[in-house]
């Protein structure tokens, strides 16, 4: 069956196809921002906006591709109850690291399957970090030397970067702080017979 992952997200594609698992990006075209804000407006919890945003995803692909298997993902920043979206110049980048350096906060990554248009599968993983209460000098150093890849992330860092030096403490599964819970997908698809085991 042909697989499509509803992302233009490099990491994820990278991800899965280290894992020798055949997949197709294809771009779902989906307003984020206005999602996460309307889900936000009523006072969905952060994992229930990570997993709504995956299933959209996912299905917008799915309406347009419904012979094949369709993954969509999204992942979410929440601290507490606040979440966090991509921040969009390096001064917002600078306030979202501010707001989160020396606390505990999650990273909820969301993934839907869909197949013949339906969704069929869903898991969200959880992973909890903790900040250094770094210097606003290291902020302003670590935003201005990486705003073209913390541009991309959630709360303006990357861990497989510079970014790991902001942390005391980080525990969960490495692939849901990248974006995509791949271990229990590559279970779920092992189950299925889609993959090798």
């Amino acid at each position: 069956m042909r697989l499509i992952l509803a992302s233009t997200s490099p990491t994820r594609l990278q991800m899965l196809r280290a894992a020798g698992v055949a997949v197709e990006p294809v771009a779902p075209r989906v307003d984020e921002a206005t999602i996460r804000d309307a889900l936000v407006a009523e006072g969905a919890h952060p994992r229930d906006i990570a997993d709504a945003l995956a299933e959209m995803k996912a299905r917008k692909v799915a309406d347009r591709h419904p012979e094949a298997l369709v993954l969509g993902c999204d992942q979410v920043l929440a601290l507490d109850r606040e979440t966090f979206a991509k921040p969009e110049t390096p001064e917002e980048a600078r306030d979202q690291l501010r707001h989160l350096r020396g606390t505990s906060h999650k990273l909820l990554s969301a993934i839907v399957a869909y197949e013949n248009a339906e969704p069929v599968w869903r898991h969200v993983g959880e992973a909890r970090l903790t900040m250094h209460p770094f210097s606003d000098a290291y902020l302003d150093d670590y935003v201005a030397r990486n705003w073209d890849s913390i541009r991309h992330s959630v709360g303006g860092y990357k861990i497989e970067e510079e970014g790991v030096r902001l942390f005391s403490a980080i525990s969960g599964d490495h692939f849901t702080i990248l974006g995509l819970p791949l271990l229990p997908l590559l279970a779920w698809m092992g189950t299925r017979g889609m993959i090798a085991r």
